[in-house]
């Protein structure tokens, strides 16, 4: 192979990498800002993501139109679950030991899980590869529309809740409770509602990334898993607590993950994304942007 043809399909594999990374940064930035602001880590992450998927498939199934309709309802509903978790499980086990929350979130994850496998079955499902669009080709690379699409809108949302956390006045709020919810209370601000929302935007993010990755994923109730370990990853390198340390991650995962299955195979990606990640974290432990 000449080295100009090695090198442009080098670019190629670089592109499609951000372009899934950008998503990777979108679910793992609502799994951050929950951590930043309650200091809770959410177990059931990865299968609100998988929740994110069922309800695109859902929306085709149902109406056949696609991410149209599919993203928005798998947004809100998300959002709404994200609200409904946070009153009925997270507000009281919040008050207990570290253990609480993590056996909380855990058995949520497992009662989301089990209850798709009841639903829907254990079988692999996935949407019309053309859904989107098929394949086309831009300053002579090769892109899928729906990974196109799938990036673009991950990457603008991503910036847009770094944006809504340090440049409105929700978001000024959101951080107060974060950094002391009896000082914010006494300011006026109320814990529980700025809690409530963080977890509606957290949760409406992964069901936005859900229904994005659902355009070229596999669909199956397992796939939480999958997810919700890239998300822990993307998260504590690039920081707990940090968006944009989220989205600098997730493109990194993305684009090593891609190299690493064209150059020595996609059945070792994960082995050289985990090793290189603890790697990193021997020497930074708190990420690349995280506080010292």
């Amino acid at each position: 192979m000449a080295r100009g043809q090695m090198s442009f399909i080098l670019v190629q594999v670089i592109v499609g990498g951000l372009l899934l990374g950008a998503v990777y940064a979108l679910f793992s930035s609502g799994l951050t800002l929950v951590w930043g602001m309650m200091n809770i880590v959410n177990f059931a992450h990865g299968d609100f993501v998988m929740l994110g998927m069922y309800a695109a498939f859902v929306v085709f199934t149902l109406f056949g139109v696609g991410p149209l309709a599919g993203v928005p309802f798998a947004t809100l509903l998300l959002a709404l679950l994200g609200v409904v978790v946070y009153f009925a499980l997270i507000r009281d086990i919040m008050k207990g030991p570290m253990l609480a929350q993590i056996l909380g979130t855990f058995g949520l994850a497992l009662l989301l899980r089990y209850s798709v496998f009841w639903w829907f079955g254990a079988n692999f499902l996935s949407l019309p590869q053309d859904i989107v669009g098929g394949t086309f080709a831009f300053l002579g690379l090769r892109i899928e529309a729906s990974r196109l699409l799938a990036g673009v809108v991950a990457l603008f949302v991503t910036l847009g809740l770094h944006l809504l956390l340090t440049r409105t006045s929700l978001g000024s709020k959101m951080l107060a409770v974060a950094e002391d919810a009896t000082a914010a209370q006494l300011m006026g601000i109320r814990p529980d509602t700025m809690q409530a929302i963080a977890w509606a935007i957290a949760a409406g993010a992964t069901g936005l990334a859900g229904a994005l990755i659902a355009t070229f994923f596999y669909i199956v109730p397992t796939v939480g898993e999958t997810l919700g370990i890239v998300a822990f990853v993307t998260v504590s390198l690039g920081g707990f607590g940090s968006v944009p340390g989220a989205l600098i991650a997730g493109l990194l995962i993305g684009v090593i993950e891609s190299l690493s299955a064209y150059l020595i195979g996609d059945v070792y990606k994960d082995i050289v994304v985990y090793v290189l990640f603890l790697s990193f974290l021997w020497f930074r432990p708190q990420g690349l942007m995280g506080k010292t």
